[in-house]
């Protein structure tokens, strides 16, 4: 059986998604998918401007990711997307970059691939649901198979997100990753990577 090709495609203002994006590639990794690990680039707006000073150690120190293009989404098998919740939706950046993708939709070359998501708010209930359906919306449209972990772990029951996995940041957006995040992050890339590799079979 031929490797897993797993596209992280994210976009991150704070560095929140940023960590989320990391710990999905290594559990990827470990799942046995081969990943590209690939960013959404800001906007230099004013808010974009503050939000990139107000970053978190992590995120400065992180190495640099290259930026996401068509092409890393036409090589995958499976794609997670992630993105900080904006009013219950996907951040704009991220929406520019997919809705970029018109070509190679058109070309057919989107369907059939697996896709899930991961998202992070200030608040506690914050529009992490909503925003992962929006982001699904889309995926229907590419005819896209959505492996959303439901509850298929008992991690889930913890975490109890079934759409994805989601993250509060708290008011100053610096709340780390606790372990219930990163084990919904482990399983969601875990379940994504392997029905991706039952579909190849």
């Amino acid at each position: 059986m031929s490797t897993v090709k797993l596209a992280i495609v994210y976009y991150s203002a704070t560095g929140t998604v940023d960590a989320m994006a990391h710990r999905a590639a290594e559990a990827g990794e470990k799942a046995g998918a081969e990943v590209r690990l690939r960013r959404v680039a800001r906007e230099a707006t004013t808010g974009e401007r503050e939000a990139t000073e107000a970053q978190s150690a992590h995120a400065e120190a992180a190495p640099e990711v290259p930026a996401a293009s068509a092409e890393d989404i036409v090589w995958a098998d499976a794609v997670l997307f992630g993105s900080p919740t904006r009013y219950g939706n996907i951040a704009g950046q991220l929406k520019t970059f997919i809705d970029s993708l018109g070509p190679q939709w058109g070309q057919g070359l989107l369907a059939d691939k697996v896709y899930a998501g991961f998202t992070a708010s200030q608040t506690l209930h914050g529009g992490q649901e909503s925003t992962l359906l929006a982001l699904y919306n889309t995926i229907h449209h590419f005819g896209g198979i959505v492996v959303a972990p439901g509850y298929t772990d008992p991690t889930k029951f913890v975490d109890g997100n079934p759409y994805g996995a989601s993250h509060v940041t708290g008011a100053d957006n610096d709340a780390p990753l606790g372990d219930a995040d990163n084990a919904a992050l482990d399983h969601l890339a875990t379940r994504v990577v392997t029905v991706a590799g039952r579909l190849r079979d």
